[in-house]
């Protein structure tokens, strides 16, 4: 089992993290507080290359082999108690958890906020309230920590000083890969920088999530 990733950061989408580490590149899935918190790193830095390290949670099936990586262990615990609920795979996890914070998460389901889960996609009102059962008691021990603040209260890269087209582009490719067909995903995010031109990538996708 692979617990950590650390090394070179080559590549970053909101969606994606490609980490070079022994001479290898690693492609990692992420939400979006962990590419803001890598956007924001690398944004600090001045230049690409920054060392970074990601929890790692393997996904291992008959087709398939990914790696999932978060930038502090309570939010990998979090998805992992997620995808252990019936009918939550690891796409609509990373969805919860890039519609959400980690805090934020936690205290929907500690509540039984139904509404709030069922504002993301793939979520109905039974998957919402099977959530809330299976894990209300669960997300309580979770201890997201210190590194919550570290990940929610960084600097984040302006992405919303790049010409609208460009941001545009970046985030329907985004939630192409999360699985939303990209002519819809289009249009909500033409409507979205039609209101507000100087929208960052990420809180595009993260209003677009809510409304597709």
């Amino acid at each position: 089992m692979i617990e950590y990733i650390k090394g070179e950061l080559a590549e970053l989408t909101p969606t994606t993290a490609v980490i070079e580490a022994g001479g290898l590149g690693y492609e990692v899935n992420i939400a979006l507080p962990t590419y803001s918190a890598l956007a924001g790193k690398e944004a600090r830095s001045g230049h690409a290359g920054e060392t970074v390290k990601l929890y790692a949670q393997e996904i291992i099936r008959e087709d398939t082999h990914d790696l999932y990586g978060f930038t502090s262990k309570g939010e990998r615990e979090l998805f992992m108690a997620l995808t252990s609920v019936s009918g939550i795979g690891p796409n609509t996890g990373r969805m919860i958890m890039s519609g959400y914070t980690a805090s934020e998460i936690r205290q929907i389901i500690a509540t039984g906020n139904a509404k709030a889960l069922s504002n993301i996609k793939g979520i109905g009102g039974k998957t919402a309230q099977r959530i809330i059962v299976d894990l209300k008691d669960t997300v309580l021990k979770i201890d997201l920590g210190d590194n919550l603040g570290a990940i929610t209260d960084q600097p984040q890269l302006d992405l919303g000083a790049n010409p609208a087209s460009e941001t545009k582009q970046e985030a329907v490719s985004a939630l192409t890969m999360l699985g939303f067909p990209a002519a819809p995903a289009g249009k909500v995010v033409d409507k979205l920088l039609k209101e507000d031109p100087t929208l960052s990538v990420e809180k595009v996708i993260k209003l677009a999530l809510k409304m597709l």
